[in-house]
């Protein structure tokens, strides 16, 4: 339960973490739902590891 949690508040600060990167420029033209996918792809890719290091963090110190 707390892992899903911190999932759902995790998720907004990296998606708005990536939104200062310009990643437009590594796909082609008219390549719009693929740049989307890869963006949510991610997006939640760095949520589930940095959910998965403050879980464990503080597991290891006792906090939860």
């Amino acid at each position: 339960m707390i892992k899903a949690l911190l999932y759902v508040m995790i998720l907004p600060f990296t998606i708005w973490a990536l939104d200062g990167l310009n990643i437009n420029r590594l796909f082609k033209q008219n390549k719009i739902y693929q740049a989307r996918v890869i963006y949510l792809m991610i997006s939640i890719s760095i949520s589930y590891l940095v959910t998965n290091f403050l879980y464990d963090f503080f597991l290891n110190f006792k906090i939860i």
